[in-house]
């Protein structure tokens, strides 16, 4: 038993999950998300034109200007600006410039108007969208003690913890703020970084809006005991941050949407992503029966459709994302 404690290496979970992500031979540098957990993007194409759908609406509000912004913040193999890109209309398309923001390398089939690159360019135009990204950046963990918060501390390899030092100082605000942990046991994930991030994409926003949509929970209804877990193959797993699997925490969006108005966001909304695919124009809902008849393959079509939909803005489900949109003037 000795020897084999001797071997275990305590690290935080920020810097666990860093290197299982994104260091060498990390988890999102050599595969991608389609492979191991359903996205809003993969479920149905209803989401991409969405997001088209929100654009021409930034791009109205923008008074329609030479250029205009796409970026995808996380863009894993590019599908979404790939699907928004093939489906925008003739007069839009020739003014779009496409960006998809991520660390690992282009898909060998991504269309040449996509511009691949690792960070969010600067003095956008447009809209940035940021679908399920937030959860994927690296944060502590503190669990609460009777001598106040600790970091938990973990072995990369074998998942196991143990109890470290306390938080620092910023750390430690924030979970006053945003994560109080009243009783001994309780457990909170340190979304600083996350704050951070999110506040730099609104930094590079120019003019335009910004939308970040994940799992989320918030400050009045925070979880007990967190939320880190681990996905492959379509299945939830262990997190252990050996680089074998997904790592990932939800994401307080509350404490990011007012780091969004401290980066100049003028206004915030914030709400799920069923209520914001509603509003445009994904409902649901089922074709009249009667179009069974007069035109079969036109209800199956039309049948196909609405359960896409559906899912998109199930609230269970994806409808239960987080929506946080922020606008710049």
């Amino acid at each position: 038993m000795e020897l084999i404690a001797s071997r275990l290496v305590w690290i935080t979970w920020r810097e666990a999950m860093q290197q299982a992500l994104y260091g060498e031979g990390g988890f999102y540098l050599r595969e991608r998300p389609s492979g191991h957990f359903r996205t809003s993007v993969g479920a149905s194409p209803a989401f991409a034109e969405a997001v088209l759908r929100l654009l021409a609406e930034v791009d109205e509000a923008l008074g329609r200007p030479a250029a205009l912004d796409l970026v995808d913040v996380g863009s894993g193999d590019g599908a979404l600006v790939t699907q928004v890109l093939r489906a925008a209309p003739p007069e839009m398309a020739e003014r779009l410039r496409v960006t998809a923001v991520d660390l690992s390398p282009p898909p060998a089939d991504l269309d040449e108007r996509v511009i691949w690159t690792c960070d969010v360019p600067a003095g956008t135009t447009g809209l940035v969208v940021a679908n399920e990204w937030l959860d994927n950046i690296p944060v502590d963990v503190a669990e609460q003690t009777p001598d106040g918060p600790r970091l938990v501390l973990v072995d990369p390899e074998t998942g196991r913890e143990r109890l470290g030092g306390p938080p620092e100082d910023p750390d430690l605000r924030w979970l006053e703020r945003w994560w109080p942990l009243p009783v001994a046991g309780l457990r909170a994930e340190l979304g600083r970084p996350r704050d951070e991030a999110w506040a730099g994409v609104i930094d590079r926003l120019g003019h335009g809006l910004a939308v970040a949509a994940d799992y989320a929970h918030p400050v009045d209804n925070r979880p007990p005991l967190g939320t880190l877990t681990g996905y492959r193959d379509g299945a939830c797993v262990a997190a252990i941050p050996d680089g074998s699997c997904d790592i990932t925490a939800h994401v307080a969006l509350d404490a990011c949407a007012a780091a969004g108005e401290r980066a100049g966001a003028i206004s915030t909304t914030l709400t799920t992503q069923r209520q914001a695919l509603r509003d445009l124009g994904l409902t649901g809902v089922r074709p009249p029966l009667d179009l069974a008849t007069t035109d079969p393959s036109g209800y199956l079509r039309a049948l196909a459709r609405s359960g896409q939909e559906a899912e998109l803005i199930d609230p269970a489900g994806l409808g239960g994302f987080g929506w946080l949109a922020q606008r710049k003037p």
